[in-house]
């Protein structure tokens, strides 16, 4: 091959993987969910509706056994505040809960939490939002600026990574990593999102319940959900994707250690969703052109 030749196949192979936005991620086997699709839908054992891999309403798989799916645990608690006019078939919220039950919690707006607002944030665009990366430093300006003094008492975050790491590798950490590393994320102790379409959210993002609340925002990070909407820019992400982003950010820029796929199976049904999506369009407009061939064809006979 001449060396032209290979630059024209690099360039070919990077467009290709600019087009594929989820690759390289580490994810459990997508096997079942294709044996699961293979076998088409299934009747949900508590609300009886038609579904594929999971009941979007009830937030139970079907048809697919809980052993055969990953759990990810999260350095932090999450809440996604739903909207009530947001279609459940088209959100991905419940791709979380699934993922992440324990760590993960849905409302239905208006149901909103009290939350304490030097200790919670909200994952949401606007003027004065920050970046994850100054967060921590922004929480903790403002517990100073309300204390007007030194803490008493270091409260640790709700299950911190610190903490459930040495409880699953007792011994890996000494006292002062683990300080150092709870240190880091106080006092962060829940994060919020908010669950609806981009039109839908003026509602629940000026609620009076989260107005106080820091604002973050994912500036970088551009969307691949299917379901675009028109209008909106590339950064308006799908919730599971905004809730990866900000982890993934998180962990390296606010526990200062390096990513290693840790919460990568939090897309483990998007991803897989993402490809039999991106399938089906390709065949359609693989048939599209067909047709139109042969129309083509049929004019000059």
């Amino acid at each position: 091959m001449s060396s032209l030749d290979e630059g024209s196949s690099d360039l070919a192979h990077t467009l290709e993987l600019s087009k594929q936005p989820l690759q390289g991620l580490k994810l459990a086997s997508h096997t079942v969910l294709e044996k699961a699709q293979q076998r088409g839908r299934s009747k949900c054992v508590k609300c009886g509706g038609s579904r594929m891999f999971f009941c979007y309403t009830c937030c139970l798989l079907v048809d697919v056994s809980l052993q055969e799916i990953p759990i990810v645990k999260l350095p932090v608690k999450i809440d996604i505040i739903k909207h009530p006019n947001e279609t459940d078939g088209k959100s991905t919220a419940v791709h979380a809960k699934i993922l992440a039950p324990s760590d993960i919690t849905i409302y239905m707006y208006p149901s909103i939490p009290e939350y304490d607002q030097d200790k919670v944030v909200l994952v949401f665009p606007g003027p004065g939002a920050v970046t994850v990366q100054d967060m921590i430093q922004c929480l903790h300006e403002r517990t100073d600026s309300r204390s007007r003094g030194p803490w008493v008492k270091r409260r640790k975050i709700e299950n911190s990574p610190a903490a459930t790491h040495s409880t699953e590798n007792p011994g890996s950490g000494t006292s002062d990593e683990i300080k150092d590393c709870e240190s880091r994320v106080y006092p962060l102790q829940r994060v919020v999102f908010i669950d609806s379409t981009w039109n839908q959210t003026n509602k629940i993002s000026t609620d009076e319940r989260l107005q106080d609340l820091l604002q973050v925002e994912l500036r970088t990070r551009k969307t691949c959900f299917w379901r675009s909407q028109k209008g909106k820019p590339e950064t308006y992400l799908a919730t599971i994707e905004a809730i990866y982003y900000f982890l993934k950010d998180f962990h390296e820029q606010c526990l200062t250690q390096e990513y290693s796929g840790e919460y990568d199976n939090l897309l483990f049904f998007y991803s897989y969703l993402h490809t039999v999506v991106n399938k089906s369009k390709e065949a359609g407009r693989k048939q599209a052109q067909e047709r139109k061939k042969q129309q083509e064809t049929e004019k000059r006979l």
